[in-house]
């Protein structure tokens, strides 16, 4: 009778769950393992972005002079300069044109991709190819390109069209778009290589479901793909934004911020008022605002990503 009770008792210990770890110790080696980076995370960008914001409340010059507290005056006189204001103006543009072109054109190059084509690894070499440049040769090839006498106008004026005029980085009105296209022209073969691994994840069956249905490709892009493929979205959009803030050395090449202060951005200015100009506080002014703008771009990511409605 003993020893039916105790195989009993041995059987019922051996259904019963094992009691899961606290929450804090699971991973314990993985966590232990990221504790050098994860201080280094918050004594480098924490820490240096903190002495950094305090900095621009102070009237650094040359180095930095904590002692110097002039409150609001850094901003003040930042929001009170041309040259910034029509940096941020630019950076509007260039953004927002930047954001729809390159969604649009990776999207579009990727559904074309996606298609299964003959030579699809050849064109997707050839579109991915700008993205392996760095900005200051991109930057370099398109000032070539866009050269009035031996660029797109110089070459169609000696086909016979000598009327024909295409000079947008000499001219204050338009060249933030010449810029622009040198932008695209490098990042659409990012964007599309990130929405082809989307599409590629599609299950085939949705596809033969909509032709059983009728339903034509453009509209089964538009009203089941797309929807499906929200993540990819806003990562591309994410990468997108994070490379507009920072936009700097395009210009640098292409027009050093010419025509006049015509195509100035916020980044080339910090650099010039730190580096040349040696004007930390307003440095540390306009980076603090820069990295403002990276947080309303970041804060609605994670939210979307991680925060709301838990989903499946």
């Amino acid at each position: 009778m003993a020893v039916a009770e105790s195989t009993e008792a041995e059987a019922q210990t051996e259904r019963a769950p094992a009691k899961r770890p606290n929450r804090l110790f699971r991973n314990l080696n993985a966590k232990i393992a990221s504790i050098p980076m994860v201080a280094t995370a918050l004594l480098i960008f924490v820490g240096c972005t903190a002495w950094t914001i305090y900095h621009s409340f102070t009237k650094s010059r040359l180095l930095p002079a904590p002692d110097k507290w002039v409150g609001l005056d850094q901003y003040e006189r930042l929001w009170n300069t041309r040259r910034w204001l029509v940096s941020i103006e630019n950076l509007a543009i260039y953004g927002i044109c930047s954001l729809i072109l390159s969604l649009v054109i990776g999207f579009t190059l990727a559904a074309l991709l996606d298609r299964k084509i003959r030579g699809e690894a050849v064109f997707r070499t050839i579109f991915l190819y700008p993205f392996a440049l760095s900005f200051i040769v991109t930057g370099l090839v398109w000032q070539w390109i866009l050269n009035p006498q031996f660029g797109i106008q110089g070459v169609v004026q000696r086909w016979g069209w000598e009327s024909f005029t295409f000079d947008p980085l000499n001219n204050a009105d338009i060249v933030i778009y010449g810029i622009l296209i040198a932008g695209i022209w490098q990042g659409s073969g990012f964007i599309m290589i990130i929405m082809l691994a989307g599409l590629r994840g599609i299950d085939e069956d949705i596809w033969k479901a909509t032709r059983v249905e009728g339903i034509p490709a453009w509209k089964t892009y538009i009203l089941v793909i797309i929807p499906m493929m929200r993540p990819i979205f806003v990562t591309a959009l994410v990468l997108i934004a994070s490379g507009i803030i920072k936009v700097y050395d395009l210009v640098v090449a292409q027009t050093s911020g010419g025509p006049g202060i015509a195509s100035e951005v916020p980044a080339k200015y910090v650099i010039e008022k730190m580096f040349q100009a040696q004007n930390l506080g307003q440095g540390f002014a306009a980076s603090t605002m820069m990295l403002l703008s990276v947080l309303i771009v970041l804060i609605p990511w994670a939210y979307l990503e991680f925060g709301g409605k838990r989903r499946d």
